[in-house]
This record gives C-alpha cells, structure tokens and sequence, in this order.
C-alpha cells in the first residue's frame, strides 16, 4: 500500500519536528556546557541524536511505503533559560507535545486505514512513554533535592 498524500504530510511533519526538537536538545547541550555541566551536556547531545535517529527513522519507512519525503526548513529554537530546572521543565513539557502529535499521526494512518503504519507507530507510541517518564524522573530528582541537587543530576547523566 502507497502512503496517500495525507499520510505523506503528516509523516513529513514529523520529520521536521524531530529534527527540531534534535536542534532543541543541541542547544540546551550548549547552554549545560556553557555553565561547566558536562552530564546535562551529555544528556542533552545524546537526546540531540535520538531525535536525528527517530527523524531518520520515519524518513525511511516514509521512502519504503512510497511516500515523498521531505526535508523542510526549521525554525529556531530557544538558546537561554533561567536555571537548569528550567531546562528539564522545558524538556519534560516539549515530549509531552511531542507525544500528541505521534498520538495524531497515529490517527491520520487510522483514518486512512493504513496498518502496517500504525504498527510501525506505535513503537514511537511506547517511545515517547519513556521519554517523559525519563524527563519527568530528572525533574522529580529536582524536586526532592533542590538547587543542591543538580551535582547529583549532573553526575548521573553523565552516565547514560
């Protein structure tokens, strides 16, 4: 089965949205850098390149299925922010935003009765559980320990 041209758009939608978001986690590795965090950094450039992996992925099963995928411009992403809890807030509310456009463009291979797309889906549906559970597990390290904390984050996000 062919993507129809409404699959194809949302697929490259997203495209471009992972590739944002990629952009979004570059620039919050630079600014955890720019403070001497080199765990956030590294969390953040490790995240920068999942999103370019789940780009790449969509691009490929676009291609497979027929569809004209397409790289779009990106628009700019944010570079400051007011402390590094403010980051993982950042984080934590942007996979949840990304988590709703993954759940609407599972309803647009839905709506076009497209299976084998929603079973390819639904691996960037279980994805993007541990995304926030992830981010939301930083913020929660935030909330227990405070400002104190962020050598304990910094140090085991280094780890990943």
């Amino acid at each position: 089965m062919k993507f129809t041209k409404r699959l194809t758009d949302a697929f490259n939608e997203q495209i471009k949205a992972e590739m944002w978001s990629a952009n979004l986690y570059s620039s919050m590795a630079i600014y955890f850098q720019s403070m001497g965090l080199a765990g956030c950094a590294h969390w953040m450039k490790k995240q920068a390149e999942e999103e370019l992996e789940h780009a790449n992925k969509l691009i490929e099963f676009g291609v497979t299925r027929g569809g004209e995928m397409k790289i779009s411009s990106i628009d700019a992403v944010p570079g400051t922010w007011a402390e590094p809890k403010a980051v993982f807030e950042h984080v934590y509310k942007h996979e949840c935003h990304v988590s709703e456009l993954i759940d609407n463009l599972m309803d647009v291979a839905i709506a076009e009765n497209d299976k084998a797309t929603q079973e390819f889906l639904r691996w960037f549906v279980n994805e993007q559980v541990e995304e926030e559970e992830n981010a939301q597990a930083i913020l929660d390290k935030f909330n227990v320990f405070g400002v104190h904390g962020l050598y304990c984050v910094d140090h085991d996000l280094a780890k990943r």
